[in-house]
């Protein structure tokens, strides 16, 4: 059996499982604890480190054994020596056995897929280059643009009405709107790719209809790419030296946008819930003793958008955290516990501001590509809510907020808010509580160097040319509306605006 577990009473001893409802539901063989069955994970990996260490025992669906990995050296350990670990699971031992069935629970997450995260070597090489090469391309300034139109277009859908459940209606929709942007088809974004990208990563009977017609998008976007690029990722993708083929193109193209929506989505709505939830955390935001980027770093550490990720597999008999890691086994990546570290945060309530060393993007070879993309993401639609909607505040009781959680995430279930109506706001404006019309400049406004007429000259002088509004009455001719000047203009533009 792997891995090979430290029993509290030896392996001759076990006891038969206990029934659903007793206190000792959720232990399996061995006195291993079974995650999938755990009613609270986070006190849960909290007794495993007491008892085990940094790296403990637990078993999955149908008793399969793993190792979780609860340490933070340990976990940057294992994803920084691919010599040792590997995320083909192949290897796996209980997969090899036969003790992971097809239909196992968490297969979508183990099969092994030909995409450049299960990928190892050369042939890692080559098809990380290519999306890095094509993350390498996007334009950090334009994507702030698009964020801040889109973050306008959904605020504007229920500015009016006083209420919103921002789940439904906010964070899982700006992800989706900007990465279908970011690939290049833009025209796909609708509410129905939103709810077959929810409906795929729950797993529902519709989830292999809900994957088929997200792959449909992606594969009519790669076959559009090959005769018609342009300067998007997708393009950038299809055209790179390393010659992906359609299916490599079609499957990292969905990795890309399912792994940046999953992962935003729940950020988004974990930082919010924050702002909603805690004053001391809105109050530091409103003094401008943290800053909305620090808010979302500060929500990465406490609230990381995946718990864990399935998995890693020992290439050889090694040691990690004290333990005995036999070849073929499995190792969870232990984000949301290593990032609670005892080690590295004596404190886990203490405040992580300016520190990026959490674990939410990972490590090594493997570490996330686009982790910027999620940032832009979350800073400039958290920032952009607050600005038109300030008075915005929970919309119930904290205590009935509900969350789905799985061994990989919490999902944050809904979110009601309310405020105070306001109106829409053009797409391209400024996000403001209270907007103003900017006057639209003129373009073919000169300075002249023809000298001013006599003072003694009788009619009504001609508006100058810088003027934009109408000429102003006699005496009143500073309050002439002038054109933005070129730093104003700039700023404008270097802003999105």
């Amino acid at each position: 059996m792997t891995p090979e577990p430290h029993y509290p009473t030896g392996p001759d001893d076990l006891a038969p499982d206990p029934p659903p409802g007793c206190p000792a539901h959720g232990v399996g063989p061995g006195g291993l604890h079974r995650l999938h069955e755990a009613r609270d994970l986070k006190a849960l990996y909290a007794r495993l480190r007491e008892s085990y260490g940094p790296v403990a025992p637990v078993l999955l669906h149908d008793d399969v054994p793993m190792w979780v990995v609860l340490g933070h050296a340990e976990n940057l350990h294992m994803v920084r020596t691919p010599s040792h670990f590997t995320r083909d699971s192949r290897i796996w031992t209980p997969l090899a056995e036969g003790m992971v069935k097809p239909d196992h629970p968490l297969m979508p997450h183990i099969a092994w897929q030909p995409i450049c995260s299960h990928a190892e070597g050369d042939e890692h090489k080559r098809l990380r280059g290519a999306v890095t090469a094509a993350m390498a391309t996007i334009d950090h300034r334009g994507l702030r643009r698009h964020i801040g139109r889109a973050t306008q277009r959904l605020v504007n859908r229920f500015c009016e009405t006083g209420r919103a459940e921002l789940v439904d209606q906010f964070s899982e929709h700006l992800p989706m709107a900007v990465m279908c942007q970011v690939l290049g088809m833009p025209e796909e974004y609708d509410d129905r790719i939103v709810h077959a990208a929810r409906d795929m990563l729950k797993g529902t009977e519709t989830a292999i209809a809900s994957n088929e017609y997200i792959m449909g998008c992606l594969r009519r976007l790669a076959a559009r790419r090959r005769t018609q690029p342009e300067d998007d990722f997708a393009s950038h993708l299809v055209n790179d030296p390393a010659g992906l083929t359609d299916d490599e193109v079609g499957q990292h193209l969905r990795v890309v946008l399912i792994a940046a929506y999953e992962a935003t989505a729940n950020l988004l709505a974990n930082t919010i819930r924050r702002v909603l939830t805690e004053p001391g955390f809105r109050a530091q935001l409103n003094g401008g003793q943290m800053t909305v980027p620090e808010a979302v770093e500060q929500s990465l550490w406490d609230e990381p958008p995946f718990s864990t990720v399935l998995g890693y597999f020992a290439k050889e008999e090694t040691e990690l955290g004290g333990q005995r890691i036999r070849k073929g086994d499995g190792l969870l990546f232990g984000i949301a516990p290593g990032n609670v570290d005892p080690r590295v945060r004596p404190d886990p309530t203490a405040d992580m501001q300016g520190n990026r060393s959490h674990l939410a993007f990972g490590g090594g070879p493997h570490e996330c590509p686009g982790q910027d993309i999620g940032r832009a993401i979350a800073d400039v639609g958290v920032d952009a809510l607050l600005m038109r909607l300030p008075d915005i505040q929970l919309d119930c009781d904290e205590e009935e907020l509900r969350w789905k959680e799985s061994i990989a995430s919490q999902h944050l279930v809904e979110l009601p808010v309310r405020f105070t109506p306001r109106p829409q706001q053009s797409e391209t404006a400024k996000p403001s509580h209270t907007p103003v019309e900017i006057p639209e400049p003129r373009i073919d406004w000169d300075i002249s160097d023809m000298p001013a007429r006599p003072a003694d000259v009788d009619d009504d002088p001609p508006a100058p040319e810088w003027r934009t509004g109408p000429v102003p009455p006699a005496g009143q001719e500073d309050a002439a509306v002038r054109p933005l000047g070129r730093w104003q203009r700039f700023l404008r533009w270097w802003r999105g605006y």
